[in-house]
């Protein structure tokens, strides 16, 4: 086991990067290690846990700005910025369940270092594009800032996006500044129930591409949606629209969109808590989780039809799923044009697959049949719908230090990313070869 090093401020994690630059170390930047698994399979010298670094420094809710050292966790500031009525409104997952990892663990860091979102992502974008300020230590071990604590600054290079999503092979970051929205008043999902993917898709991309200001739109195939509580006693599969906003709107929304949508499929609709249930849910891709939740003893109510109330799940328990089959099985986050995305799924399922459809289609979570990756099918599935990204989030260590995790670099992008980590780790400190072999 590699040495574990526990920085409790800036200046620490400057000593620590200096030793190991100076000793010819190598060292793996993690958080509280809730997504160790993501990425290449590597091996370090030691362990650069920056869990230490913890604390909001800065909350301005007017402001709509928060500033926390890195090792804070995002359940700490979504429970503090709740509290004002406002969110994170990139609406970032929880990696730990899939990753057989207890829920709530993640860092505000790690959530930048991986660029998180969730299903508001295509009207709300990334972590990055909320990003407003950073402190951090590169390779070299210098400690640097880049951006500011205000929505509109100019302050030299964009290093905040710049940074987001390098999975700490370029700089460990020692404290963050992000924006925040305020919360919706309420939420509703209307539900068609019932469609292929192919049908769900065409009402996705109409749904989306209406007036009706739709924030959430995912496909859950039947045998898939029996694993989600709020709408497990659906009996068919859920496509799912999201209105968020006041009562009077979402009621004018949701009827202008059943109007739209009633030729399309059976129609029916969640309540505000079921609504929440579920799109957590969707978020975090529990029902293909290694760590799932699941509700106390009960009846979990079935999907509302339309103009009924929606059944109400009770409150999830964590617990660890026995060791067993679905542990074993590889799993992947396909990025394609939304109307590709049931070309993909097709594909797959004939080797078995399980998909769950986010993003109006055009983000795909792919369960495999077992441990093997299968990465040569989905790649070609993924060039077959027209080109993509598919990043292979679960599998064995052998499978990640064998396997291409993420999407192969074209020459000239290489080139870039190669440039990056030359300016910020020329040694190749930070996490080598997390992302890919050499970088």
């Amino acid at each position: 086991m590699s040495e574990r090093l526990c920085p409790r401020d800036e200046a620490e994690v400057v000593e620590a990067v200096r030793w190991a630059v100076s000793n010819g170390r190598t060292l793996d930047v993690a958080g509280s290690g809730s997504k160790a698994g993501l990425g290449r399979h590597i091996q370090t010298d030691a362990t650069l846990e920056l869990k230490g670094l913890s604390g909001v420094t800065l909350y301005e809710p007017e402001e709509l700005v928060l500033s926390a050292k890195a090792g804070t966790t995002v359940a700490e500031i979504e429970a503090l910025v709740a509290a004002s009525k406002q969110m994170l409104a990139f609406e970032p997952m929880d990696f730990g369940p899939l990753l057989g990892v207890a829920p709530g663990g993640g860092t505000l860091g790690g959530l930048m270092a991986c660029n998180l979102a969730g299903p508001r992502r295509p009207s709300a974008g990334a972590a990055r594009d909320h990003a407003l300020g950073i402190r951090a230590v590169s390779g070299r071990a210098e400690a640097f800032k880049a951006g500011g604590r205000v929505v509109k600054n100019v302050t030299g290079y964009d290093l905040p996006r710049g940074l987001a999503g390098s999975h700490g092979t370029l700089a460990a970051f020692t404290e963050l500044t992000i924006k925040v929205l305020p919360r919706p008043e309420t939420v509703e999902t209307l539900l068609l129930l019932g469609l292929d993917p192919a049908a769900a898709a065409g009402a996705m991309s109409a749904a989306v591409g209406s007036y009706y200001d739709v924030s959430g739109a995912a496909h859950v195939p039947e045998a898939v949606a029996a694993a989600i509580p709020a709408v497990a006693g659906a009996g068919a599969s859920v496509t799912a629209l999201r209105l968020e906003g006041v009562a009077p709107s979402i009621r004018h929304r949701r009827g202008k969109l059943e109007e739209m949508l009633r030729e399309r499929g059976t129609l029916s609709f969640l309540d505000a808590e079921a609504s929440l249930t579920f799109w957590q849910a969707v978020r975090d891709v529990t029902p293909f989780a290694a760590f799932v939740t699941s509700p106390p003893r009960g009846e979990v109510g079935a999907a509302a039809a339309p103009g009924e109330g929606a059944g109400r799940a009770p409150s999830p328990s964590p617990r660890p799923l026995p060791v067993g089959e679905r542990e074993t099985h590889a799993l992947w986050r396909v990025s394609v044009a939304p109307m590709a995305g049931p070309s993909v799924g097709a594909a797959l399922a004939g080797l078995g697959a399980r998909c769950l459809y986010d993003w109006a289609g055009g983000l795909i979570w792919v369960e495999m049949p077992g441990a093997e990756p299968q990465t040569a099918a989905v790649r070609a599935a993924v060039a077959a719908a027209g080109g993509g990204h598919a990043t292979l989030i679960r599998a064995s260590a052998a499978a990640r230090a064998g396997e291409e995790v993420f999407q192969p670099l074209d020459p000239i992008t290489g080139a870039l990313i190669a440039r990056m980590k030359n300016g910020f780790d020329p040694g190749r400190v930070l996490s080598p070869g997390r992302m890919y072999a050499g970088v």
